[in-house]
């Protein structure tokens, strides 16, 4: 994929923050939510994971879909969801069914984000089977077609086709995944990466019969300077997100992205 065909993708950037649910009580991470909201960000994301990720490994912690029914019930305007669910922790047709629930609770701001898992701790203490890397996106390949069927099924349905984020960069068979279920695909990817990837996604898109242009491309800006935003968003990624930790959720970088989304969608 050319640089000029990448950035032909339409669609306004969203900007998303990842408050981490680590290292705080969750009376700090309400308070935050509140003022990532306030602030007019897009997305609220948190993650799915069990124990904290940097920091003391051992440290305060919370579970990431219990907080994100809260977090539904708690705000009015902002979409929600996990960066990214781990599709091994719970039965697929579990899954669809939560995030049913949860999309009534929001009014229909829910994202269902969603991966194979990598952090082995998690699955040591928590008593699933680690598998391998290959076992566990093809569990996420099987499982993917039962959560949409289960969608189908519910009574009442989910208030809106929910949207489905999948996370990682496997050319072989995430890619792929992404190509046949995705409405959003995220990455962590540098723009000489992300031009690549999106080259691999285009044809996996072609395989399935899809339209590569049908789906959104997400990023991360931790770490990110304005130049490399743009060069991501020439390219066509769309949806940036601000990964935040506690114990403070420092939102000073957040409102500078802000500004940066507003200046690209003002063009």
């Amino acid at each position: 994929m050319t640089s000029s065909a990448a950035s032909s993708m339409p669609g306004r950037v969203r900007i998303g923050a990842q408050i981490a649910p680590q290292h705080a009580l969750y009376p700090k991470i309400r308070e935050t939510l509140t003022e990532v909201e306030a602030l007019g960000t897009d997305v609220a994301f948190n993650w799915d994971h069990f124990f904290p990720l940097s920091g003391e490994k051992d440290g305060l912690h919370f579970e990431s879909w219990t907080l994100l029914a809260a977090w539904a019930e708690q705000t009015s305007t902002i979409q929600l969801g996990a960066l990214v669910n781990c599709n091994s922790y719970r039965n697929a047709d579990l899954q669809a069914d939560m995030a049913r629930t949860i999309d009534h609770i929001s009014g229909g701001r829910f994202i269902f984000g969603t991966g194979s898992g990598w952090f082995e701790r998690d699955y040591d203490e928590y008593g699933y089977d680690f598998g391998s890397v290959g076992s566990r996106l093809d569990a996420l390949a099987v499982d993917l077609p039962r959560i949409e069927a289960r969608w189908a099924k519910l009574n009442p349905p989910p208030v809106r086709d929910i949207p489905v984020l999948i996370g990682g960069g496997g050319e072989k068979k995430t890619l792929r995944i992404v190509a046949k279920h995705a409405d959003i695909w995220h990455s962590f990817s540098t723009p000489a990466v992300l031009e690549h990837k999106l080259g691999v996604l285009s044809g996996w898109c072609d395989t399935v019969g899809r339209d590569l242009a049908e789906i959104e491309i997400s990023t991360e800006l931790r770490g990110r300077t304005v130049q490399e935003a743009d060069q991501l968003y020439d390219l066509g990624a769309r949806l940036f997100t601000l990964g935040l930790s506690g114990p403070h959720y420092d939102l000073a970088p957040l409102t500078d992205w802000l500004a940066w989304r507003d200046s690209k969608n003002a063009l």
